[in-house]
């Protein structure tokens, strides 16, 4: 297999078979983002992706359903490259009914309807999208290279072809005294565009980074944790969401880690709250700082 640098992957596929069609991320401008720092971007030859999908149908079974597409922002590439790799992926896997990858509101509005359209036809579907939040000066500062209009433009698209998405969502992005504008309009786009999965994870802050250049600035103030922590309460307490959209907030960057359909919201919002109540007795004085996280 051909794997070039850093590999990462949303933590749901992690039985997923991961094929590399890029590497690198096209963008690297996040201010947060320390994940492909190392890694020019880069399209992998046809050459080498159906030499992986020859050696992957070695090791999986005809009826695979699902396959993945690494790396960063894999949707990056035009519909036509796409569609040529999902002409192989069917090559070697003709039951395959979903290609997911990470896409970006920036990619998906470089394609037409018409590539939208072919795409889905094509097995392409629940792309995982890294949204962040919909409160524009948080995106403005993290340089996503978009603003809340443009993602619920680009996700009125998707759901006109009925492609779904996974959420991303990053918990303190917007910074100490801006948490429930942060999530009062994410929640807005949420439960407007409903994903199939909601993945959330607690802003972590890397030295060596546009972020943390604006913290030394003061133009940035990290979160407490117990911000954090009253956003994803906030977020559980008012998502309007279907039972089966699987709330994952397990990410080891998050202080409680817990995931869920959200059929069960209510026991999780019991569990967080019950958690947090916990480590006030237990460690008190925790929550009202701010924890140091790995890099992302």
């Amino acid at each position: 297999m051909h794997y070039t640098g850093p590999v990462y992957r949303p933590p749901l596929e992690a039985y997923t078979p991961l094929l590399e069609v890029t590497y690198g991320c096209s963008w690297r401008k996040c201010s947060f983002c320390t994940m492909y720092h190392e890694q020019k971007f880069g399209i992998s030859p046809i050459e080498d992706i159906e030499s992986d999908l020859k050696e992957m149908s070695e090791q999986y079974p005809k009826n695979l359903k699902r396959i993945f597409l690494v790396n960063g922002d894999a949707f990056v590439l035009p519909a036509r490259k796409l569609l040529e790799i999902s002409e192989l992926i069917h090559k070697y896997f003709p039951e395959i009914e979903c290609i997911s990858c990470y896409a970006s509101v920036r990619n998906i509005k470089s394609k037409s309807d018409e590539d939208l359209r072919k795409l889905k036809e094509a097995k392409f579907d629940s792309l995982y999208i890294g949204l962040e939040t919909a409160y524009d000066p948080a995106l403005e500062q993290m340089k996503k290279g978009y603003t809340a209009k443009d993602e619920y433009v680009q996700l009125k698209r998707l759901e006109d072809v009925n492609m779904e998405y996974n959420s991303l969502i990053m918990l303190g992005v917007a910074g100490r005294g801006n948490c429930k504008a942060h999530i009062e309009e994410t929640l807005k786009l949420l439960n407007r565009f409903k994903p199939k999965r909601i993945l959330v994870t607690s802003t972590s802050l890397q030295e060596n980074t546009p972020l943390s250049d604006m913290r030394d600035a003061g133009e940035f103030v990290e979160a407490t944790e117990r911000e954090i922590l009253e956003e994803e309460l906030m977020l559980l307490e008012n998502l309007e969401m279907d039972d089966d959209c699987l709330f994952f907030g397990s990410h080891p960057h998050n202080l409680i880690g817990f995931t869920q359909y959200l059929k069960y919201k209510d026991d999780m919002v019991k569990k967080l709250k019950d958690a947090i109540r916990k480590i006030d007795v237990e460690k008190p004085g925790l929550l009202d700082g701010v924890l140091s996280r790995g890099h992302l």
